[in-house]
């Protein structure tokens, strides 16, 4: 049999493999379906005499890593790409020996003209730029907008799969921007590399610092801020150890207790014993997909806070979250949480988790946030998306004095427009308001225009 036929009967068995297991509903089980009818059909074609090259072979192998790698969306935050469209849209990769080699990210430039009326933020202040519902300014004199340019949220990974001694090994690390002081908006405007995410996985296990477990990242909304809603959305990356057993996964992750004190201010002990324990289940479907997850923490004080004996107590939240598919195109993303002395996973720590009583007691701080997101396709290359984020805090005034966050809320608007399969330009609106316990308030407004290339 000459190589094109082979390969045409590899294709189209390969392709009856593939859509044959993506009728499964778990995507740990597409997975080694694809793999598992792979492997028959190689055996097969052995014993028929059609033997392949090795490089024909390895062809072969190399595909299925490329699918298993692109659909590891929920166990290793490579991202959540369909199974049909892994081929088209993977990360670019090499093979090293029997190891797929991935690298991949993208440059973003945002511009933005930013009105704060509670005040202003100096310059190369992270509140502006991006939206930080705790750094919206509140009660002094609003100033003229200002002006920024940020390349900072432009990022890039490297990853790797590959299979040894039967056990399926991968890992991951990312670069970002953000978040440094090293540059300055007179000369340079010179940023170091940071690292946002590094974990290796071996098998069902994921032990490295990537997206808590107790976060929905698919669920966020497409906006050009960097995350859009934040004061309603759980927003946290740590180290962690994770368990995957199809929909379910349970981790043990960094612990942090936040207290806040009578003036308002920010204590963090260092005094953690237990790591946080989180738990979540995923629902995937033609609707789109579902989540619950749990969080359950140990606060503790020391000594060298309450002057006595150490101080514990508990902490814990739910969210729910998904994102719904609505006709042929557009979807509906939502975020709710509720909990108690979690201050810290919700909109990048408006909140602290709890404040000392007279008694020197911890007392949890609870706080219900979440947001809404509704994405519209205008036509193949425009969409529009609109979102709106709710938090509320339930300080105990008389431990935290009044100046402290008591609500926030904002609405997002934008019009971006694809203008090739990995560019991306658009404008959007942003509102925000956040108020004091004390009554003092600030807004924000906000115009921003990205432009965005992935490879």
């Amino acid at each position: 049999m000459k190589t094109q036929q082979k390969l045409a009967l590899i294709a189209a068995a390969s392709t009856f493999a593939v859509s044959s297991a993506l009728a499964q509903d778990s995507l740990e089980v597409r997975v080694d379906t694809i793999e598992e009818k792979l492997d028959r059909i190689l055996e097969r074609l052995d014993d028929d005499e059609v033997m392949l090259t090795p490089e024909e072979t390895k062809d072969v192998r190399k595909a299925v890593k490329m699918i298993r790698v692109g659909t590891a969306t929920y166990s290793d935050g490579f991202g959540e790409t369909p199974p049909e469209k892994i081929l088209a849209e993977r990360p670019q990769g090499f093979m090293s020996g029997d190891t797929e080699v991935l690298f991949g990210g993208y440059i973003k430039l945002d511009a933005s003209l930013t009105e704060f009326t509670g005040g202003s933020l100096p310059t190369n202040s992270l509140g502006r730029d991006l939206y930080i519902p705790g750094l919206v300014p509140v009660g002094g004199e609003g100033e003229d907008p200002v002006f920024d340019f940020n390349p900072r949220e432009s990022r890039f990974f490297f990853g790797f799969d590959t299979k040894k001694a039967g056990r399926k090994i991968g890992g991951k690390i990312e670069l970002d921007f953000q978040v440094t002081n090293d540059g300055n908006e007179r000369v340079s405007n010179s940023f170091s590399p940071r690292m946002r995410v590094a974990f290796l996985t071996i098998d069902n296990w994921l032990l490295g610092q990537t997206w808590s477990t107790f976060q929905d990242v698919a669920a966020l909304p497409d906006n050009l801020d960097f995350i859009g809603p934040t004061e309603g959305t759980v927003f946290d990356r740590q180290p962690m150890i994770r368990y995957t057993k199809g929909p379910f996964q349970i981790a043990i992750e960094q612990p942090e207790t936040e207290i806040t004190t009578a003036t308002g201010g920010r204590i963090m002990p260092g005094d953690d014993s237990l790591p946080d324990l989180a738990l979540r289940y995923n629902k995937k479907g033609d609707f789109g997909h579902l989540t619950v997850a749990t969080l359950l923490r140990q606060l503790k004080a020391g000594a060298d806070v309450t002057g006595q004996d150490t101080e514990t107590t508990l902490g814990w939240g739910v969210s729910g979250s998904g994102k719904i598919k609505i006709g042929s195109r557009d979807d509906l993303r939502f975020m709710a949480t509720y909990g108690e002395g979690i201050g810290r996973y919700i909109g990048v720590n408006v909140v602290n988790d709890a404040a000392l009583n007279a008694n020197l007691e911890l007392e949890t701080i609870p706080t219900t946030s979440g947001f809404v997101s509704y994405r519209h396709f205008w036509a193949k290359d425009w969409r529009s998306n609109l979102s709106l984020g709710y938090f509320k805090a339930d300080n105990p005034v008389q431990l935290t004095s009044g100046a402290v966050t008591d609500q926030v809320t904002s609405v997002h608007v934008n019009l971006i427009r694809s203008l090739t399969k990995k560019v991306d330009v658009g404008v959007e609106y942003i509102r925000a308001d956040r108020e004091l316990e004390n009554g003092l308030d600030g807004a924000m407004n906000k115009i921003q225009f990205s432009a965005k290339y992935g490879f």
